[in-house]
C-alpha cells in the first residue's frame, strides 16, 4: 500500500519537544521543522498583525503539525499534501505545461477522481487562504488559529521536492527511505546551523499561482535530491550509510551522521533554502488573507476564549493520532 510516510523517527532535542505520550512516528518535515516554519512565520508579519499573532504563537506552533494527525481520522485528508505532479506528463515532458492551473479546468482535463489520486495540494492551499480570509473578516477567532495553522503546514510540504513526485520515497528507483533522510534527518543535524532570517512578509497578488510557482520549484529539484544520493551511496562504504540510534525507548536503524552530512553538503544548502522559503511564504500567506479582509482590528477577538468545540475536535485528533491506518487514497504521503 502506498502511504507516505517517513521511515525516520523525529528528534527531540531542539526548540520544541514533542509530547512524551506522543508515539515516535516521523511526518512530512518532521514535526520539529512544521513546528519551527510555523513560529518564525510570525516573525516575518507587519506590526499591525504581529501582535495577534505572537499572542497566539503556542497555538500556531503546537498545531503546525494538525493535519498530519486528521490522516488518521479523515479520508479527505492525504491528498491535500502532496501532488504527483510527473504523472501528468509522459517521461521527458513539461508536466506544468499539460496541467491546467485553476480546479475547473484540471477537473474539465483529468476528473476530479485523478485529482484527488494524486494530490491537490496547490489547490487546497488556495482554498484555504479563502478560508483564512473569511474567518478575517467573520472574526472568528477560533477558525483563523486552526486555518493559520493549517495552512503553514501545507505550504511547509509545498516547499518539500520529494512531495510533487510519483517516486515520492525513492521507490521507483531503489532509494527506499530518502523522503524521511531529506526532510527529517537532515534538519535534524544540520538546523541549528541555519540562517533563519527571511525578512518580511509580502503580499501576494495571486495565492494559486504562487502556490503553483512553489510546486514548481520543488519539483526541479526532485533530481537532484535523488541522483546526488544515489552518487554518493555507490561511493560510500556500505557499512558507514546506516547506523542504529535509540529514539526514546526504540532502537531504528537511520543513515549515518557522516552520510547525512556528506549529503547535505552535496546539496549545497537546498534543505536550507527550502525551509527558509516556506516560512517566509507561510507569513506572506497570513499576512495576504489579512489584508484581503480589509485588514481588521484583531485586538477586538485577540482575549477570546478557544471553543469548547475545538478543544473537543483536537483532543479527538490527537487521541487518534498514530492508532490504527492512515486513512485516505493509497496516494499518501
Amino acid at each position: 500500500m502506498k502511504q507516505r510516510i517517513t521511515l525516520l523517527m523525529l528528534v527531540l532535542a531542539m526548540v520544541l519537544p514533542l509530547q512524551a505520550s506522543m508515539s515516535f512516528c516521523a511526518l512530512k518535515w518532521g514535526f520539529y521543522a512544521h513546528r519551527k516554519i510555523n513560529r518564525l512565520a510570525v516573525f516575518t508579519l507587519p506590526p499591525d498583525l504581529i501582535p495577534f499573532y505572537k499572542q497566539h504563537i503556542e497555538f500556531i506552533t503546537e498545531h503546525a503539525v494538525d493535519p498530519d494527525k486528521r490522516r488518521y481520522v479523515s479520508e479527505d485528508e492525504a491528498p491535500r499534501h502532496y501532488i504527483d505532479i510527473d504523472h501528468y506528463a509522459a517521461k521527458g515532458e513539461d508536466p506544468f505545461k499539460n496541467m491546467p492551473r485553476k480546479w475547473k479546468d484540471a477537473v474539465a482535463r483529468f476528473t476530479e477522481d485523478t485529482l484527488e489520486a494524486y494530490g491537490i495540494i496547490p489547490w487546497h492551499l488556495d482554498r484555504l487562504t479563502f478560508q483564512l480570509t473569511k474567518a478575517f473578516k467573520n472574526g472568528d477567532l477560533n477558525r483563523i488559529l486552526r486555518y493559520s495553522s493549517d495552512l503553514g503546514h501545507y505550504i511547509g510540504d509545498a516547499h518539500v521536492p520529494l512531495h510533487t513526485t510519483e517516486n515520492y520515497n525513492g521507490q521507483l528507483t531503489d532509494q527506499e527511505g530518502i523522503h524521511g533522510f531529506w526532510e527529517s534527518r537532515l534538519p535534524e543535524i544540520a538546523a541549528d546551523e541555519y540562517d533563519f532570517f527571511v525578512g518580511k512578509a509580502t503580499y501576494i497578488k495571486d495565492p494559486l499561482d504562487e502556490a503553483w510557482a512553489t510546486i514548481e520549484q520543488s519539483h526541479r529539484a526532485v533530481d537532484s535530491v535523488l541522483r546526488m544520493e544515489a552518487e554518493l551511496t555507490k561511493e560510500f562504504p556500505g557499512d558507514k550509510k546506516y547506523v542504529y540510534e535509540n529514539r526514546g525507548q526504540v532502537l531504528v536503524k537511520t543513515h549515518s551522521e557522516e552520510f547525512s552530512r556528506a549529503y547535505h553538503k552535496r546539496l549545497d544548502g537546498m534543505v536550507e533554502r527550502r525551509m527558509r522559503k516556506a516560512i517566509l511564504s507561510t507569513g506572506s500567506f497570513w499576512y495576504t488573507a489579512w489584508v484581503n479582509a480589509g485588514q481588521p482590528d484583531l485586538s477586538k477577538i485577540s482575549d477570546q476564549e478557544i471553543s469548547e468545540e475545538l478543544k473537543k475536535q483536537i483532543k479527538e485528533e490527537n487521541r487518534l493520532f498514530g492508532k490504527g491506518k492512515i486513512k485516505g487514497r493509497k496516494h499518501g504521503h
